[in-house]
């Protein structure tokens, strides 16, 4: 005959639940898991250092994104706990009384009461309460979803989308599509394979731009988390998964900061070493001071040097046969013709042989030149970070011979039209226009 309809809800005084089958892990043991993430190990060990499967905390790790869905915080003390609620299936399994629970727990007997009523098994026609499953009852009742943002607000997800994955435009307006890729499987970006060309805008980025964008609209505001969870988050939707492609790093899953790596660096003599550069160009004080490098590329070995301004602005020279000295000394040289006398105060270069005509280069150009410290890659942060920001259009291994000048300076375009953080959400074109302006109206000519 089974039980009236209603049963449930005027027993329990919640509706029905769907049944759960077998408990899912806790929440403290999950929350355990994801602190021992936070510390450095991997997805397996941490799993293991929480007493569950390996697979499963490669699970857990892949459909979150690598990022927590749980508070990391302990709960706070008002709400009751895994061991006290098998305390209280102890103690009801004995046929204790509910002041009696309340006064050994420490908890009032109306908080052990509906605990009994609303967190009970009810699949037996009777309420049983099991600790197990009061848990999870409990957890599922204390989400709290709703839909994302992104996924409400179309005007707000397109205009996301386009500074994200949009198509990246030549000097003259011509879009570029870049290269062909191959179909996203889920993985990592692919090794030595092109990658897809995009206007790629940081979450950050286009967090921020909204603000000067939409100045008095309120709807069009999001933070760069909603935006790094809504790609990275199963089940958050809004937008497509293999959109994280177009992200710099294009990883499949974020990564923590404890897990990363630092690259190494070159070698060359002290006497133009970093430390005899003038403390200006350390605290962005003044405009003028560049950091370089090179993109190296395969079969033909093909090279991009590429200057980054601390303003910052990229510049992208043209595609070299080789990296011998003089070449990159010639190079050089023709990327400065159309840079003003007065923002050529220094050069900030790894200590790679490349730039071994550094005297003549100063020579010819009135350029100081200095080389950063071994291993020291954060004493050219704006260089690296651009080399990030590059890599996305030229990823290592691929041909740079078969992109044209113009494609070049259409990536160039593409990264001097992000807003940068460090501009006060401008891009980097808008800031060297202030500062070619501010040269015209002292009166400094702005042409060597």
């Amino acid at each position: 005959m089974g039980r009236p309809a209603g049963w449930t809800t005027k027993v329990t005084g919640r509706p029905a639940m769907r049944s759960p089958g077998r408990p899912p892990v806790r929440r403290d043991v999950e929350r355990a898991f994801w602190l021992k993430i936070a510390e450095g190990l991997t997805s397996e060990d941490a799993a293991l250092a929480c007493g569950v499967s390996g697979p499963v905390g490669s699970r857990w790790f892949r459909d979150r994104g690598g990022m927590p869905s749980i508070q990391l915080s302990p709960l706070s003390g008002r709400y009751l706990s895994f061991a006290e609620r098998e305390e209280i299936a102890l103690l009801r399994a004995q046929d204790t009384g509910v002041r009696e629970i309340a006064r050994r727990l420490g908890r009032s007997p109306s908080t052990i009461s509906r605990e009994l009523r609303r967190n009970a098994a009810t699949r037996c026609g009777r309420l049983d309460y099991r600790a197990s499953i009061a848990q999870w009852k409990a957890e599922l009742a204390a989400g709290r979803p709703k839909t994302a943002k992104l996924a409400a607000d179309e005007r707000l997800r397109e205009y996301v989308q386009d500074r994200l994955a949009g198509l990246i435009q030549a000097p003259d307006g011509r879009l570029v599509p870049g290269p062909a890729t191959q179909e996203w499987k889920g993985r990592n970006k692919p090794r030595r394979q092109d990658r897809r060309w995009a206007t790629a805008w940081s979450p950050e980025q286009i967090a921020k731009r909204l603000l000067v964008d939409y100045p008095d609209d309120e709807s069009m505001r999001i933070s760069h988390e909603a935006i790094y969870q809504a790609l990275y988050v199963q089940g958050r939707g809004a937008l497509e998964r293999e959109l994280v492609t177009c992200l710099r790093t294009g990883r499949a899953l974020r990564v923590p900061r404890s897990r990363a790596r630092q690259k190494a660096a070159g070698h060359v003599t002290p006497d133009v070493m970093i430390s005899e550069r003038p403390a200006e160009a350390e605290d962005r004080a003044v405009a003028g001071h560049w950091e370089g490098d090179l993109i190296i590329g395969t079969n033909r070995l093909v090279h991009l040097p590429r200057m980054e301004g601390v303003e910052p602005r990229v510049k992208n020279g043209p595609a070299l046969a080789g990296y011998g000295a003089e070449a990159m000394r010639k190079a050089l040289t023709a990327q400065m013709a159309n840079i003003p006398q007065q923002l050529r105060r220094s050069l900030t270069w790894d200590r790679g042989k490349e730039l071994a005509q550094h005297a003549q280069l100063k020579a010819d150009t009135g350029i100081a030149v200095y080389f950063a410290d071994p291993h020291s890659p954060w004493q050219r942060g704006t260089n690296e970070n651009t080399n990030g920001l590059l890599r996305q259009y030229f990823p290592k291994g691929t041909d740079l011979a078969r992109w044209t000048a113009r494609d070049l300076e259409a990536v160039a375009g593409a990264l001097n039209t992000r807003p940068r953080k460090t501009l006060g959400w401008r891009t980097p074109a808008e800031a060297l226009d202030d500062q070619l302006l501010s040269l015209q109206t002292s009166g400094v000519a702005t042409t060597p």
